[in-house]
């Protein structure tokens, strides 16, 4: 019997403290269909979370719907008929800080692989062999990427390169990959 004495001391301690916590306790012996765990006390902030969570998702959507309509399609100024016009001299100046920027332009008539061993015998009047077969155009590369292919012309005792073939900007990305 000491054990259902204990428990109902426990038991007392238990209501006494809820009872602390929620308030004062109603005069009269506990109604039979009391809440004993809570549960209808939980269940109402359940429901109070629920309905504070619906009425901000139905503050979200109005404020959504009084946005969507103050929304305008963009509209885009015709740049075409500006970009065929001639350019002014003001344009020109500004992009003219471009012409002064130097580039490395070289033209190569062919290329070759060699040893080291067979490059240190090479002496003056030795033949280097190259890939490229006589009559083949020179390829003329800026900044080390190819831009045009030609044929070697002497002027005035001084080589030079006739351009016969400017590489399109679609030939250079394909070149690229």
């Amino acid at each position: 019997m000491s054990d259902s004495n204990n428990q109902e001391d426990m038991a007392a301690e238990w209501a006494a403290a809820l009872e602390a916590q929620e308030g004062t306790k109603p005069e009269g012996p506990e109604p039979k269909n009391a809440d004993p765990g809570g549960e209808n006390a939980m269940a109402d902030e359940w429901a109070a979370a629920l309905a504070e969570d619906e009425q901000t998702k139905v503050k979200k959507a109005k404020e959504q719907a009084s946005l969507a309509g103050k929304a305008k399609d963009a509209v885009f100024k015709d740049l075409s008929e500006e970009a065929k016009a001639p350019r002014a001299d003001s344009e020109r100046r500004d992009l003219d800080f471009i012409l002064d920027i130097p580039l490395d332009v070289s033209a190569e008539l062919g290329r070759t692989k060699l040893l080291i061993n067979e490059l240190l015998q090479l002496g003056q009047g030795s033949v280097v062999e190259l890939n490229k077969l006589a009559g083949e155009p020179l390829e003329v590369y800026v900044n080390g990427k190819l831009v045009a292919r030609g044929e070697a012309v002497v002027i005035n005792e001084k080589f030079g390169v006739r351009l016969t073939d400017i590489i399109s900007p679609i030939e250079r990305v394909k070149q690229l990959g």
